[in-house]
C-alpha cells in the first residue's frame, strides 16, 4: 500500500510495506494519486511524463521502496508479565474537569493503597514474569506525591527482591506537581527512570480546567515547581504532558509556551470525556487537523533556529524505531501489562480500572481471569476493524482499546476521531523528517 499526500508546497508519497518515505514533483503526485482513486486530472500528463513516472515507480519497487509486501503475520506475544501500572491512591488535589478517573477516585471511593498491598503487587510482578529481567512498575493515581512514603517503601522493597530473584526494576510516575518539593525532587531523582509532569500550557488554559480543591487555578503553583524539577533533572527522561480540549483547539500556542519555559520534551494528548463542553467531536476535526499543520510550522522555526525540541507526536522513525513486531501486537495491555487498584484488583490498564467486566483477579490471589486475558493476547493490529487499508497502521498499531472501548463499545473498533488527529499527525511527523533529513522540494 501507498499514502500520497500534501504539505504544503511539497508532495510525498509514503510506502506501508517498506516504510519509506519519498519526495515527488507535481507530475508523480498527481500521477499516483489518479492511481489511488483520486478526482485528479492528468490529462495535462505527456506521453513522455507518464513513461519517466512509470520508469521511477517501477526502480523504487525493483529496490524495495514501493509498494513492498507488508507483515501479515499474527505476533506471538509472550504471557511473561512485564509492567504493572500500580495505583498507589485514588485521591487527588486537583480537581480537573475533563478527569477520566473521576477526578481521582474512579467512580468509588478515595483510598489509598497500603504498604501491603503495594510490595504483593511487586511480588506479583516478579512471579508472573519469567525469564524477563527488566520490569517496569508505574506509580498512578490520582495524585502519587500523596502518597510519597508508600512510595519510597515500595520502591525500596522492590530492589531488594529484585536482586535476590535477578530482576532490575525501573520506575515511573505522573504527577500534578502540586507538591512536588525538594524530598520530593530528590527522589525521583535518584529512582525514577522517567517523570510525566501535567501542565496544560497557558495559564488560562490550564486553570481553566485544572483546579485545586477549593476551586482555585493551579498554573501559579505548578510552573514554578516543574521548572526547578526540569532545571535538576540533567539527562534522565522527563516530559511534561498537556491535554487539549474543545476549548482551546489554537493548542500550538500552549505547546509552545510550554518550550519556551524551557521544556524540551513535550506531549499534548487531545482530551478522552464525554463532557459536552470539552468533548472533540467530528466538526472540530478540519480545525483540529489545520492546528497541527500549524504546530508544525511553528515546530520547525524553532528548530531552525537552534531551539527545536522533542514534541510526542511528532517523533517517528521510519527506518528503525519500534520493531514492526512490536507495533503490530500493540500496547500490551491485558496481557503483558496490566494496573493494580488500592485493593489489589487487577484491571488491564489504568483506564479499566474499576469496571467489573474487566476485573482480572487480586495481587493477593495471584492468578488472572483467562477468558479477559486470553481477549487481550489474541487482540492485535490484525483483528482491528477497518485498520485494513490505513496507511497509519503500522504507526498507531490500531488505536488504544480503552478508548476504542469507551467510545465504540468494543477494544477491537477504532474511535474513527483519533483515527482522524493521528492519520493527520502521522502527516505532519512526516513532513518533520523530511525537513531534518533535507529531502524536501
Amino acid at each position: 500500500m501507498i499514502h500520497v499526500f500534501k504539505y504544503k508546497t511539497n508532495n510525498y508519497i509514503y510506502d506501508v510495506g517498506s516504510g519509506s518515505l519519498h519526495c515527488c514533483d507535481d507530475k508523480t503526485y498527481d500521477y499516483l494519486a489518479r492511481f489511488l482513486g483520486g478526482d485528479v486530472d492528468i490529462s495535462y500528463l505527456t506521453e513522455s511524463d507518464v513513461a519517466s513516472i512509470k520508469g521511477d515507480i517501477a526502480s523504487l519497487e525493483k529496490e524495495g521502496l514501493l509498494n513492498a509486501p507488508e507483515v501479515t503475520t499474527y505476533p506471538v506475544k509472550s504471557n511473561e508479565v512485564k509492567a504493572l501500572c500500580i495505583h498507589i491512591c485514588h485521591d487527588c488535589n486537583l480537581r480537573c474537569r475533563y478527569c477520566f478517573a473521576d477526578e481521582g477516585a474512579y467512580h468509588s471511593a478515595r483510598e489509598f493503597m497500603s504498604v501491603e498491598t503495594a510490595k504483593k503487587a511487586i511480588d506479583f510482578l516478579i512471579e508472573n514474569s519469567g525469564n524477563r529481567k527488566i520490569l517496569e512498575a508505574d506509580f498512578f493515581g490520582g495524585e502519587p506525591l500523596m502518597c510519597l512514603d508508600t512510595i519510597k517503601e515500595v520502591v525500596a522493597y522492590a530492589r531488594e527482591q529484585g536482586e535476590k530473584h535477578g530482576k532490575k526494576f525501573l520506575f515511573t510516575t505522573t504527577t500534578n506537581a502540586l507538591l512536588l518539593d525538594d524530598d520530593a525532587i530528590d527522589f525521583f531523582n535518584r529512582e525514577m527512570e522517567n517523570v510525566v509532569l501535567s501542565i496544560d500550557g497557558r495559564r488560562e488554559v490550564h486553570d481553566a480546567i485544572r483546579k485545586t480543591v477549593n476551586g482555585r487555578g493551579s498554573f501559579d503553583i505548578v510552573l514554578p515547581k516543574i521548572k526547578k524539577f526540569v532545571k535538576s533533572r540533567g539527562n534522565k527522561s522527563y516530559y511534561v504532558r498537556g491535554t487539549f480540549t474543545a476549548k482551546n483547539l489554537d493548542f500550538a500556542d500552549d505547546v509552545v509556551f510550554l518550550a519556551e519555559q524551557g521544556f524540551d520534551s513535550i506531549s499534548m494528548e487531545p482530551v478522552v470525556t464525554d463532557i459536552p463542553d470539552l468533548q472533540i467531536r467530528e466538526e472540530h476535526l478540519p480545525l483540529i487537523k489545520a492546528e497541527y499543520e500549524r504546530l508544525c510550522d511553528m515546530y520547525l522555526e524553532k528548530y531552525k533556529k537552534g531551539e527545536g525540541f522533542n514534541f510526542f507526536h511528532f517523533n517517528i522513525d521510519l527506518e528503525g524505531g519500534p520493531c514492526l513486531s512490536k507495533r503490530v501486537s500493540a500496547c500490551g495491555a491485558g496481557n503483558e501489562y496490566f494496573s493494580v487498584v488500592p485493593n489489589g484488583d487487577i484491571y488491564p490498564c489504568h483506564q479499566f480500572a474499576g469496571d467489573p467486566a474487566y476485573k482480572m483477579g487480586n495481587v493477593f490471589e495471584g492468578r488472572l481471569n483467562p477468558e479477559i486475558r486470553s481477549t487481550f493476547a489474541s487482540s492485535c493490529l490484525f483483528t482491528r476493524k477497518n485498520c485494513e487499508s490505513c496507511f497509519a497502521k503500522f504507526i498507531c498499531s490500531g488505536g488504544c482499546s480503552a478508548n476504542n472501548y469507551h467510545f465504540t463499545g468494543d477494544i477491537q473498533t477504532p474511535y474513527g476521531i483519533t483515527c482522524e488527529m493521528m492519520k493527520k499527525r502521522a502527516e505532519c511527523a512526516m513532513h518533520v523528517l523530511a525537513v531534518k533529513k533535507g529531502i524536501t522540494q
